[in-house]
Formats: C-alpha cells, structure tokens, sequence
C-alpha cells in the first residue's frame, strides 16, 4: 500500500518540476543526512564492480579506514545476511545504525585465499563539506567545496584561515559538481569575501509575501584576496548562488564550464504519517538581478517536456563593474575551458573497472607508495602488460563515423556506390589495441596515478595527484600568478 500511494503521489507532483518531492516516513533520515551531512554507519562509500557490492572508498579515520577495509574489498555479508543480489540503497541501509553498535562484515579480498569477518563499530558521520584543502604551491591554495549542508561556511572558513597562515596569497575555490543544498550556508561563504550588508540573493515567489532579500549579516573573512572559482556543468543550485555573487561583484574570476541552472527554490512542508513534502516555492535572483534557471517548467512544449531558455533570448545584465553578463542558463564562465572527455579506450578501462582492479592488486602487492609517486614507463609497461588478456574492447571515434556514413549511405541508396571504399577505410582505421594504449599513454598514466594513490592517500591522495594535470587548475594558477593577470582574466570578456 505504501509503495502504490508514493507511486500515486510521485505521479502528481512529476507535472509540476524534478525538485518538487514526497518523502516518506521511511526516507526522513535519508533526506535529514542529505541536509546535515550526518548518520550513524560505518564511513565508506560502496559500489558495485563487476556487479559485486564493493568498497570504493572508505573515509579516512572512520571506522571502516579504522577497521582495516580496503578499496576493492567484495562485501559478501552483513551480519550474516548475504548481500551480492542486493542494490546499493539497500545495502547502505543496513550499514546505517546507531552510533556505538558493532556489525560484521563478510570480505573478500585480492591476494588473501578465503574470505574473513571484519568487525566494525558504527559511529556518528559526518561527511565533510571541503574534503580537502591544501597549497598548489608555494603562494596559492586550494579549497575544495562538496556539498552546502549544515557547517558549509565555518568548514570554508577554517581552511581559508589555514591556507593563509600557510603563505596562500590567492585561493582556488573548487565548485566542480558540487549539487548545492543549504541557502543559509551559501549566503554565509559570500559574506566571507564581501562586506557586510550587501546584498546576496533575492527569492522571488508568486506569493509576493514569501518574497525574501538577503543580504551579508557578518564580518567578512577577506575581501581582497584573489579567487579563482572552478566551475562545471554539474555545479548546481546554491554552488551557482556563491559562483554568481562571485561574479556579479567582479569579486573573482569563474573558470570552467557553464554550470547546471537550479536556480528554483524548495520548502519542506511536513504532511500526515509523519511524511513530509518538498515544494518549489520560488526562484533566485542573484545581485545583478538575474536568474540562473534554465528550464522553464511553466511553459511545456507539444511534447508536454519543459524546454532550456534558449541562448536568443537570454538577457543581459551587468556586474558591479559593468561588466556583461546573462541570465536564464546557470552561471558562464569567465573564462571557459572546453570539458575534454576521455578517449573511448580509457572509457573503457575505467568502464571495465580495469584501472580499479589493477590498482587494487598493486595495492596488495605493494604495502607503500614510493614518494611523490608518479606513473613511469616500467610502470605503465607492467600495467599494459598485465591488460594482454583482458577484454577491454570499445569503438572509437572514427569508427563510430564509419558506421554512421555507411547507415546514412544505405537510407540514401548510394552504399553500392562506396561499399569497397567504406570497407577499405574500415580496415584500414580497424583500432590497434597496443598502439592506442601507447598514443593515450599521458592520459592512461594519470587516470592509472590517481587510482593507485587513492589506495594509500584516498580522497586527498587523488585531489594532490590531479594538481599538475587539471587543466582548470592550470588556468587559475596562470590567471592568480599576479595582479595584473587576476584582473585582466576578470574583465577578459569585455577587452
């Protein structure tokens, strides 16, 4: 019965936009971690590999890293109840309990003959809003934000403080595929670099009494320090709140890729059965008096699906400094950096989960990492080596063309005309295994690199080992290397 009113009520609300959610009793604590960054569990992130539960990633210092999980470790069992047909939303429901109680986990693990118990303690969580930060070099520190759940400010706070103690000069602010969350908290990290009482952001709802302004209320941390914020297609909500004010007050300069455009606002209102009802009941307006959505769920095509504010019809707005920006399609870059996919082969490594599982037994075989590990040629040698009899196949970009022409030259009655030509280019363009491996070595190496790292270092360990290959990363340092450079990347689009 409860499945079928979820059903009844998630039918409904799909009419008006993705946002507007029931969440029933029995996802209250799923949307209370979702909000406060905190459950009780055991501290890993769990996925399937080859379509067995896995450890991906066990957080550091908490009772998985504590209990001596390993990335790679086949969960088998929890408390004796046998897991391998189970989802991933199951499965991390039962590793959710109260803090203080104990659970065994079944494992198995490369290299070690029989799987064996791990006893692990399950503990309050708290998931970290900056996972990282730390210096790039010598003069210029990075901040990697998350999420915007409950601590947000304080957490980007502590770590300016502490980048600044440490000679940071100008500051990386890393907003890539951060999904958004809290108003409150990404209004505070704006005050951090604007002074007080200006304003933030505006909520504008058809109920003009729900109409909001909210302005800077503290002190701020710093408001000359340089910034370079990252941006991606995936920076969403309150991410493209604090990147837009960024921007809008010519306070930093964005780098990226055009970000997601969420720019509606939710209310929770609670509902019987101890349910409850997220509504969107507004939108946002950041100082320039734009808006940074994108779709417009109030006007539906024939087709009955929302359409994206197309380019045309975007406005333009200005910045503090007169600059011209845009609304109606998330926050552009000031500066942007094209996204550069990976070659269909290291699709297909990682797809396979080829890097994963090779990193995995060199993990196993190799109890350290050498210092200021970095992949070499006998490194790289070994791991092609070790893929001679794994199957990795995929199709590449101009086969993928080939195949195309020869279905449009069929639709078009010219095939009998080209086909030896086609099937000539064919096999001549036919992929060479070995040969692509040595031509997308670079890339292999890197994604090979931050694989092996993150069995010793884990999440910081990948962070510090993209430094010197992120091309995001590379263009903020080049627009932070002086003052001069810092404001003409600024008011680059307006030169």
């Amino acid at each position: 019965v409860d499945k079928m009113v979820k059903t009844g009520i998630d039918a409904m609300l799909n009419s008006l936009d993705p946002y507007t959610n029931y969440i029933p009793e029995d996802e209250i604590e799923d949307y209370r971690t979702m909000t406060t960054g905190q459950y009780g569990g055991i501290g890993a992130m769990i996925g399937r590999r080859n379509n067995i539960p896995t450890v991906l990633m066990p957080y550091e210092n908490y009772p998985a890293n504590k209990a001596g999980l390993m990335i790679g470790d086949e969960l088998l069992e929890i408390d004796g109840l046998s897991v391998g047909a189970k989802g991933t939303t199951d499965i991390s429901k039962l590793l959710k309990g109260q803090a203080g109680t104990k659970i065994k986990l079944k494992v198995k693990r490369f290299g070690t003959p029989s799987p064996f118990i791990v006893d692990v303690t399950r503990e309050k969580i708290k998931i970290e809003n900056v996972p990282y930060f730390g210096m790039v070099n010598g003069t210029v520190g990075y901040v990697q934000l998350s999420d915007f759940t409950q601590d947000a400010a304080r957490e980007v706070k502590k770590a300016v403080v502490e980048l600044k103690s440490k000679g940071a000069q100008s500051i990386i602010f890393d907003l890539r595929d951060n999904p958004g969350g809290l108003l409150t908290e990404a209004i505070n990290i704006c005050n951090l670099f604007l002074p007080k009482d200006v304003d933030i952001v505006n909520t504008k709802s058809k109920v003009v009494d729900w109409n909001k302004r909210h302005r800077s209320l503290n002190s701020p941390l710093d408001t000359a320090i340089p910034l370079a914020v990252l941006l991606s297609p995936r920076s969403a909500s309150a991410a493209e709140i604090v990147s837009g004010v960024i921007q809008d007050y010519d306070r930093g300069v964005l780098i990226g890729q055009r970000s997601f455009g969420k720019g509606l606002v939710q209310t929770t209102r609670p509902l019987s059965y101890n349910s409850q009802l997220k509504v969107t009941t507004a939108k946002y307006y950041i100082p320039s008096g734009r808006c940074i959505q994108a779709i417009d769920y109030s006007h539906r095509g024939n087709d009955g699906n929302p359409h994206r504010v197309p380019d045309s019809l975007r406005i333009a707005f200005k910045t503090a400094g007169g600059r011209i920006v845009f609304d109606g399609g998330g926050i552009s870059p000031d500066i942007e950096i094209p996204e550069q996919p990976l070659t269909p082969i290291s699709q297909s490594l990682m797809q396979k989960g080829l890097i994963f599982d090779y990193a995995t037994q060199y993990r196993i075989a190799n109890k350290e990492l050498r210092k200021d590990f970095a992949v070499t040629d006998p490194d790289f040698k070994a791991f092609a080596t070790w893929l001679t009899n794994k199957e990795y196949d995929y199709t590449t970009k101009v086969e993928a063309t080939i195949t195309d022409l020869e279905a449009h030259a069929t639709k078009e009655n010219y095939l009998a005309e080209i086909k030896d030509q086609i099937l000539a280019l064919r096999k001549r363009m036919s992929h060479n295994k070995e040969l692509d491996l040595e031509k997308n070595k670079a890339e292999i190496s890197e994604l090979l690199e931050q694989e092996i790292i993150s069995r010793y270092r884990f999440e910081k360990g990948i962070i510090e080992a993209s430094f010197d290959d992120d091309p995001e990363i590379k263009e903020a340092l080049k627009a932070l290397a002086t003052r001069q450079t810092y404001k003409n990347a600024i008011w680059k689009q307006n030169r």
